[in-house]
C-alpha cells in the first residue's frame, strides 16, 4: 500500500473488535505499511507499534530473514492439519519448545492467537479436573482490568467489564 496513493476503501462490511466502529469509520486511522517497529500510516506518517501489534510481532515488521522463511515454508507446504495427521515441522517445533520450559511443562498445543490460546486453555483445566473425576470445578477467576482476548472464554473471565457486557446472557 503505497502511501501517497493510499485511497480509503469503503470501510462499511468490516466490523472491528473492541472499536466504537462508528467513530472510527467517521476518522479512519489506516496503516499501510511497516517496517522494524514502525507502522506508516495511509498518510505517510510514522508510528511507533508500542505493543508489537498486540503482542504478536515482538521481532519485529517485515524483517527480510522471516519473510523469507515464510514464503520456503509456503512453497512446500502452507498448512497442515492437526487433526488426526501432522507435519515433522510441528513436532520439531514443539519439541523445541518443551526443551526450553520449566520441567513438567513439556505438552505444546500450538493456537492461531493469544485468543484461541485463551479458550483453549480453559477448555484444558475443564477437561483436567473432569478428566480426574472432580467435573464439579467448573469456576474460574481473573483478575480485575485483565484482557484475556475476543474469544468467549477469554471475555468470560477477562475483567474489563465493558467488553464482557454485550456478550453477557441476560
Amino acid at each position: 500500500m503505497d502511501a501517497a496513493k493510499t485511497v480509503i476503501p469503503d470501510l462499511d462490511a468490516l466490523w472491528m473488535p473492541f472499536t466504537a466502529n462508528r467513530q472510527y469509520k467517521a476518522a479512519p486511522r489506516l496503516l499501510a505499511s511497516a517496517s522494524g517497529m514502525y507502522y506508516t500510516t495511509h498518510d505517510g506518517r510514522q508510528i511507533l507499534d508500542g505493543c508489537a501489534g498486540l503482542w504478536c510481532v515482538a521481532a519485529g515488521h517485515c524483517r527480510k530473514e522471516i519473510a523469507e522463511a515464510i514464503a520456503r515454508q509456503a512453497a512446500t507446504l502452507d498448512y497442515a492439519p492437526p487433526f488426526q495427521m501432522g507435519h515433522p515441522l510441528s513436532f520439531e517445533a514443539a519439541t523445541k519448545v518443551a526443551a526450553i520450559m520449566p520441567q513438567g511443562l513439556d505438552r505444546i498445543f500450538f493456537t492461531n492467537s493469544g485468543s484461541e490460546s485463551v479458550d483453549t486453555a480453559l477448555k484444558i483445566a475443564l477437561a483436567y479436573h473432569r478428566a480426574r473425576g472432580e467435573g464439579q470445578r467448573t469456576r474460574f477467576i481473573g483478575r480485575e482490568r485483565g484482557y484475556h482476548g475476543v474469544g468467549f472464554g477469554g471475555m468470560a473471565v477477562g475483567g474489563i467489564g465493558p467488553n464482557r457486557k454485550p456478550s453477557r446472557p441476560t
